[in-house]
């Protein structure tokens, strides 16, 4: 593998740009039905709270299956869990495409989901193995970037498919590009050497501070998460109650998650260079908390979700490297479990609760409005990590025990 990738440096950030592409396609799958919503709407006979739903249970499985994701990802590998949940979105995939009833999508889209549950635990442990003590921060801000982008390409690619060929051509398309990870992961992926003997030993649950530290920190990721969520889940819906047709309507959204695709690994490599990771994520809260209600009600719709996605992701990098402040190897793969399920547990209710209060209200816009409140959240999640994370040794961190 050395040979094929070259020298060590290198491979780490080879690996980390598969496993980008590969996830950019799990992104890719999750936003196929918000981006699509007045089609499905209309094909299936449902409402705004049923899309906030169903955007929801691609998340749903991460409640059950996050925390076991890590134990399992342990005893079959990394590389074979990532890849049964690969194959788990090809078949919810497969589901959707050529099952046209509702409960059956809801099955398809569970199926799916519990793929993505594994994909999202495993490959965050995967880049945390490769970068930890060695740029995490940028190295994680790189890796969430493939989540916009991935949702920014369906929202471009997936409204004129939805229009010609239907929310069944639009499953088949999300199929493909899981099966194309399939097939990069399986022949690309290793583990890096100096991780083996980590992963061969028991895995250990993180105790103490440590536990109450990376619940906090799973909090601040989904609340952040399930915020951000309100763009690119009700943004689509919400520009065609205005009148807008739906593929302008996915164009305008996919500016806001395109920008972010900036602003997130930005927001890393600020991070790690001036060391002042605590500065900028709270930056990027207050600022994205009171882009949101603008961003609803401006007449100038372009600009003002330009603003939101330059804003919006310089939070993300210094979020999803707070694990590695206070998990070690050994305690990294239940860590990372636990951390996942309190995502889960957000990001789940987001979509639900702004979608019940968008129907109550009657508009969409008002999810924005829920999304901006979530960030405030995460403000006071992070003091709560902050105290917590206190014991550690600054440089004390996960893979140096």
């Amino acid at each position: 593998m050395g040979s094929r990738w070259g020298s060590r440096w290198d491979d780490r950030w080879a690996i980390l740009a598969l496993l980008f592409a590969v996830r950019l396609g799990m992104a890719f799958q999750f936003q196929s039905v918000a981006a699509i919503s007045p089609v499905v709407m209309r094909e299936f006979g449902v409402g705004l709270a049923d899309i906030g739903l169903m955007i929801s249970l691609y998340l749903a499985p991460g409640l059950a299956i996050a925390l076991p994701g890590g134990e399992i990802g342990r005893r079959c590998g990394d590389k074979r869990a990532v890849l049964l949940g690969l194959a788990l979105m090809i078949g919810g995939g497969l589901t959707m495409a050529l099952a046209p009833s509702w409960p059956w999508q809801i099955a398809g889209r569970l199926l799916a989901g519990i793929g993505g549950v594994l994909l999202n635990v495993l490959m965050s442990k995967m880049v945390t193995d490769w970068f930890a003590g060695r740029e995490i921060a940028t190295a994680m801000g790189i890796f969430v970037t493939s989540w916009p982008v991935g949702i920014a390409m369906a929202l471009i690619a997936l409204p004129p498919l939805a229009e010609a060929g239907g929310a069944s051509a639009v499953q088949l398309c999300a199929v493909a590009s899981a099966l194309v990870g399939f097939l990069a992961t399986s022949l690309l992926y290793r583990a890096p050497p100096d991780r083996a003997a980590a992963a061969a030993s028991a895995a250990a649950w993180p105790a103490g501070a440590a536990l109450y530290a990376v619940i906090a920190a799973g909090a601040i990721w989904g609340l952040y998460n399930a915020a951000l969520g309100m763009v690119f889940g009700f943004g689509t819906a919400m520009l065609t109650e205005r009148g807008w047709t739906l593929a302008a309507a996915g164009s305008a959204t996919s500016l806001f998650l395109w920008l972010g695709g900036i602003s997130v690994p930005l927001g890393g490599i600020v991070a790690d260079r001036t060391d002042r990771r605590a500065a900028v994520m709270l930056a990027g809260f207050a600022l994205t908390a009171v882009a949101l209600p603008i961003a609803a009600r401006a007449e100038t719709v372009m600009p003002a979700f330009a603003v939101l996605g330059l804003i919006g992701g310089i939070a993300a990098g210094p979020i999803i490297s707070l694990p590695a402040r206070v998990l070690h190897a050994e305690t990294r793969a239940v860590g990372m479990g636990v951390f996942y399920t309190v995502f889960y547990a957000m990001t789940v209710a987001g979509p639900i609760v702004a979608g019940w209060v968008a129907g109550r209200v009657g508009t969409s816009a008002v999810a924005f409005d829920v999304g901006a409140l979530m960030l405030a959240g995460c403000g006071l999640a992070y003091w709560a990590f902050e105290r917590l994370s206190e014991p550690f040794v600054p440089g004390r961190l996960a893979g140096r025990p």
